[in-house]
C-alpha cells in the first residue's frame, strides 16, 4: 500500500489516510530537491501531487530489473538511453519506473528527465507493488500519453503488456504473454525480447 506524506518543518511526515493531504506541484517538489529538503534517501516520489514512499525492492525484484537493463543495453545502440529507477515527468507527477528506454539526447537528461515524448517502453517490475502498478502507475502513464507500458508480473511469471494509451487513463490494447513466448516494442522494430529472459534467475532454481 502506497503512503502519502506532507512536509513538516522540512521533514517528510506520513499522514494518516484519514487526513487531508497537501498537494505539491512538479516545481514544488524539484525545489524541494534542489535546496536538501529532500534526498535519495527519503525513497520518495512524486505521484499526481503527493509524496509517495516507494516500495521495498526484494532480491527477484533487483535482479529482475538488473537482466532487463543488460539485456536493452546489449540489444540497443547509442540511439537509445536504458534508464534503471530513475525519474521521468509525467503530467504533474515524477515517479521512478524500474526501467525506460528512451531516445537519446544531446544533453543526456542532465537539464531534465524524460517526457513521455521521449520514451519508447516503460516497465514497472513486480510482485508486491502488482496492484498498484496495475492501478495507479497504469492510469497516470496512460493519461500522460507513454505509448508502450509494460509489467514484469514475478508472482505470475508473466509480462503484461499495454499499448495505445487513451485520455481516460486506460490502454485500448493489452495482452499477457507467458513463458515460451517472445515481446516486441511498437516504437523498436526488429527488437524482440524473450519471457524466458526476464525471468531466468526464478526460473533455473
Amino acid at each position: 500500500m502506497s503512503v502519502a506524506y506532507e512536509m513538516v518543518d522540512g521533514k517528510a511526515i506520513a499522514m494518516p489516510a484519514t487526513r487531508s493531504r497537501y498537494r505539491f506541484s512538479l516545481e514544488d517538489y524539484l525545489q524541494m530537491i534542489e535546496f536538501g529538503i529532500l534526498d535519495e534517501n527519503d525513497n520518495l516520489e512524486l505521484i499526481r501531487g503527493e509524496l509517495v514512499r516507494k516500495m521495498t525492492i526484494g532480491d527477484p525484484h533487483a535482479s529482475c530489473v538488473d537482466r532487463l537493463v543488460k539485456l536493452f543495453i546489449r540489444l540497443l545502440d547509442d540511439s537509445f538511453v536504458v534508464r534503471s529507477q530513475n525519474p521521468v515527468v509525467v503530467l504533474d507527477s515524477r515517479p521512478e519506473p524500474d526501467v525506460v528506454l528512451a531516445v537519446s539526447r544531446g544533453d543526456d537528461y542532465a537539464t531534465s528527465a524524460p517526457l513521455s515524448a521521449d520514451i519508447l517502453l516503460l516497465i514497472e517490475v513486480a510482485d508486491s507493488s502488482l496492484d498498484y502498478d496495475r492501478t495507479e502507475k497504469l492510469s497516470l502513464y496512460a493519461e500522460a500519453g507513454v505509448g508502450e507500458y509494460w509489467i514484469a508480473n514475478i508472482r505470475q511469471q508473466c509480462v503484461e503488456v499495454y499499448r495505445n494509451p487513451q485520455s481516460n487513463g486506460t490502454y485500448a490494447d493489452t495482452c499477457v504473454l507467458k513463458l515460451g513466448e517472445s515481446l516486441s516494442i511498437v516504437k523498436l522494430p526488429g527488437i524482440t525480447v524473450a519471457v524466458d529472459h526476464v525471468f531466468k534467475a526464478r526460473r533455473d532454481r
